[in-house]
């Protein structure tokens, strides 16, 4: 039998807390092929990065190795790294040179005050004793290799100057400079696009089979797992519970906890009318208690609460670097209209800068339009937020409140929870201090949290999901009618995005809400939303109902959105070549009628209720 590069056997890893000792790691035992790919899997807390510390070497002070082994084969000979010190010589050798490490977040594993340059030099200076030429050589020649189109010039940028994407290719450049033996991946695509994330899956397929390298990939994400890996070991509390190849895992779980997460995962395919397969359900029997009467003088269900007509806003970024004299127009929104109806889920969707962000923060008044309208339908009439003083402003917020994307930044935790969902009511006077309390324990239970026990708790005490629940009971404090919900799900795992998607839509039928629904997910989108609104560049190319837009997707910027979602089903894949060669992302790769040079385009209907952006007098030939 062929050795493995890596053999993980009974390993315990465990943490000195203030409550004593602390098991994160207990028993697992898998094994890494070489030249093959080997996938962790399960939620936050389940031990899966605490593994990838302990391989490198970078466990926390307040960690240590129990007991088992971490077998590396290298040079033909086996070494334990459970037995090396994280200081030691040895171990400083391997780090970086034969086991390196790709990180989740590239911004905050890249230097913000160094060229990408200097910093890969560095690797190489410190590892292969290279010279400044001879690093600088190697550096750009794996700069391209990672498919930077300009080496000189990624060279010499920093990190803010590069997108999303190209700041993780960077870090992959990082990690297989030195030519490792094994590359662990920590979740190296949550935080990217569908497109970038299909671009980074195919870089590091490519890179594995030039450069014969095995990968440990981290992920929650059992769609990335069917497209990259080759096995899969699940992890749940530390325990490894089920472990095989990626067909047979995704296709026949024996687990109950890897039904689950299968399960919790929305696909292209799932019935919009059935519920999300949540592994902790969520009871919302007290939301009702939250519904108030509807207004005599707002809008019913299914007639227009908000009017978007022809909002616009760019911005100038100095072009060339922060001490440059030139100055770079960027469109956020062009012409952007739409209607959002009572009691209905509309979704903005599009990749990262597409300008959806911008545009619900210009509804909230958090950005002023350049021009434009956004009409209001509320009790007192229609109102136009674009024009609003300060204190008419501040009465229209108590109607359209926000769900922010990151739970953990989005809560202070010098706050308690008590303070966190009371702080609406606060600011705008409503109610004494109890009534205030009684109140903030009503929005607690509704969202299926323990009034009782949490209100005195701060916000590192709960999990994502739970801060995210915190987060929603506070949107919903001032009873709006209108909730913005930004990418409110995207930093989650998939049991707990599960949680919350079933909550939404919970919430929305028990009090009767209206959200605006902004992701890059559209499988995610399919299960929430009535009507998506495709956005690329600051403009809308598409809007029709959510059966139309999945049935028949007319632009090709939102078939390019559909064929990049992951599925976890090994027999649709990704067809990674055909996705990235045909350019259909970008404005410059869209055929006649979607785009001819600067012509304008506009939104024509072809179909009821669905309409694309296009050449005018070219409709009848996309129709």
């Amino acid at each position: 039998m062929t050795t493995p590069l890596l053999e993980v056997d009974d390993l315990f890893v465990s943490f000195l807390a203030d409550e004593g000792r602390v098991e994160a790691v207990r028993g697992a035992s898998f094994v890494v092929p070489r030249h093959q790919t080997v996938a962790l899997v399960g939620e936050s807390g389940s031990g899966k990065t605490v593994i990838s510390q302990a391989i490198l070497g970078i466990l926390p002070e307040r960690a240590r190795i129990e007991r088992g082994a971490m077998r590396f084969l290298l040079d033909g000979k086996i070494v334990d790294l459970a037995g090396l010190g994280q200081d030691s010589v040895q171990r400083r050798a391997l780090r970086g040179q034969r086991i390196s490490m790709i990180f989740q977040e590239p911004m905050s594993s890249l230097s913000p005050l160094h060229r990408i340059g200097n910093q890969i030099d560095e690797v190489l200076t410190l590892h292969e004793g290279l010279d400044a030429k001879g690093a600088r050589a190697r550096t750009k020649e794996m700069l391209r290799l990672v498919g930077f189109p300009d080496a000189d010039r990624a060279y010499a940028a920093y990190p803010f100057e590069l997108s999303g994407g190209l700041r993780q290719r960077a870090v992959i450049a990082m990690a297989l400079v030195c030519r490792p033996d094994l590359v662990i991946a920590d979740e190296p695509t949550t935080a990217l696009d569908v497109t970038v994330q299909a671009q980074v899956l195919k870089l590091l397929k490519d890179l594995q089979a030039e450069l014969g390298m095995s990968i440990l990939f981290i992920t929650h994400d059992l769609g990335v797992v069917a497209n990259i890996a080759d096995e899969v070991v699940v992890l749940y509390r530390g325990k490894v519970v089920e472990r095989g190849s990626t067909r047979e895992l995704l296709t026949h779980p024996q687990h109950p906890y890897l039904k689950g997460l299968i399960g919790a995962v929305p696909r292209l395919t799932t019935d919009r009318s059935v519920r999300l397969k949540g592994l902790r359900a969520i009871d919302v029997g007290q939301a009702q208690a939250l519904h108030r009467p509807a207004s005599q003088g707002g809008p019913a269900r299914g007639e227009p609460l908000l009017e978007v007509q022809g909002l616009n806003k760019r911005f100038l970024a100095r072009k060339g670097g922060p001490f440059s004299g030139t100055w770079l127009e960027i469109i956020a929104a062009d012409d952007v209209s739409f209607t959002i109806n009572k009691g209905e889920s509309f979704a903005l969707v599009g990749e990262s800068g597409s300008g959806k962000t911008t545009v619900s923060k210009m509804i909230m008044r958090g950005l002023t339009p350049d021009s434009g309208k956004i009409i209001f339908h509320g009790e007192g009439g229609a109102i136009d937020v674009a024009t609003l003083d300060p204190a008419a402003l501040r009465r229209f917020r108590r109607n359209v409140q926000y769900v922010f994307q990151d739970p953990y930044s989005s809560l202070d935790p010098r706050m308690t929870v008590l303070d966190i969902v009371a702080e609406p009511l606060v600011i705008h006077g409503i109610g004494t201090a109890k009534e205030r309390e009684a109140r903030a324990r009503q929005l607690l239970e509704a969202v299926g949290l323990d009034g009782s026990r949490h209100l005195r708790r701060y916000p590192h005490s709960f999990s994502g999901g739970q801060r995210q629940r915190i987060g929603i009971a506070r949107a919903l404090a001032l009873q709006p009618d209108l909730l913005l919900c930004d990418e409110p799900v995207s930093a989650l795992d998939v049991s707990v995005q599960a949680q919350v998607l079933n909550l939404l839509r919970d919430l929305q039928q028990a009090l009767d809400l209206t959200y605006l629904f902004v992701a890059h997910d559209l499988a995610v989108v399919r299960y929430v939303a009535d009507r998506i609104a495709v956005m690329s560049g600051g403009r809308i190319v598409e809007i029709a109902t959510t059966d139309q837009l999945f049935a028949n997707p007319r632009h090709p910027y939102t078939r390019a959105l559909l064929a990049a979602v992951p599925e976890p089903d090994p027999d649709r894949t990704l067809d990674l070549g055909t996705l990235l060669a045909g350019g259909s992302g970008r404005p410059s790769g869209w055929p006649a009628p979607f785009t001819v040079g600067e012509q304008p385009t506009r939104l024509i209907e072809v179909e009821p209720g669905h309409q694309v952006r296009m050449l005018s007098d070219q409709a009848k030939i996309a129709a």
